[in-house]
């Protein structure tokens, strides 16, 4: 492994190093924002060196960015294992999207990681650009089209744009109960199910094979 400045070998003990400053700039941005936070302050509370900061992620934009990133893949990663669990396996479709889109609205959404990436976001959208364009920008949409499609070659539903229909089932069920129920970090949990059951069902009826 390399350190953010070239082909410097990071020292032993890298990945718990490498963890805490992450912990700490996230914290500190925000906390206080990410031009009142400094590199000095980022150090200080992960107890490492300066230096060390900079060699790992080479200025305090890339850190913010390594920052988001951290979250997105964190949130990433719950999706897919939501996806393997609640649907690989699925064949009776209504109950299999309901228990998944609930757990991700519930359980994800409502994750301290997801409140972070969207603070982080909305707060430092300035200081990450081109994040739109980021590969992990569409990737929840895209793992959710490859399990439709895969439904689609089982004959469970026709989905001739599985990119499309994984933008219609999120649009019915997950932004529906995101726009309908604050705060989802503390939310109803009968009425986002009442939300998502009915827009399962509207997905269904227009996906159904």
């Amino acid at each position: 492994m390399t350190s953010g400045k070239g082909s410097k070998p990071l020292r032993e003990g890298s990945t718990q190093k490498r963890a805490a400053i992450l912990a700490a700039a996230r914290g500190l941005f925000l906390a206080d924002g990410f031009d009142r936070s400094s590199v000095d302050a980022v150090a200080a509370q992960a107890a490492v060196s300066k230096r060390t900061v900079y060699d790992y992620f080479g200025d305090k934009r890339a850190l913010l960015l390594a920052v988001v990133e951290q979250a997105a893949e964190s949130l990433m990663g719950s999706i897919e294992l939501a996806i393997d669990e609640d649907l690989a396996d699925a064949k009776d479709l209504e109950p299999a999207l309901v228990t998944f889109a609930v757990r991700i609205a519930t359980a994800t959404i409502g994750s301290s990681d997801y409140a972070a990436l969207i603070r982080l976001v909305t707060m430092e959208s300035a200081n990450l650009p081109g994040l739109d364009n980021h590969r992990l920008a569409e990737a929840p949409e895209d793992a959710l089209a490859a399990q439709l499609a895969e439904f689609g070659r089982q004959g469970l539903l026709h989905v001739p744009d599985p990119r499309l229909a994984a933008d219609h089932f999120i649009g019915l069920t997950l932004l529906l109960a995101q726009n309908s129920v604050r705060p989802l970090t503390d939310p109803d949990h009968a009425r986002v199910r009442q939300i998502i059951v009915e827009g399962v069902r509207a997905f269904l009826r227009a996906y159904a094979s």
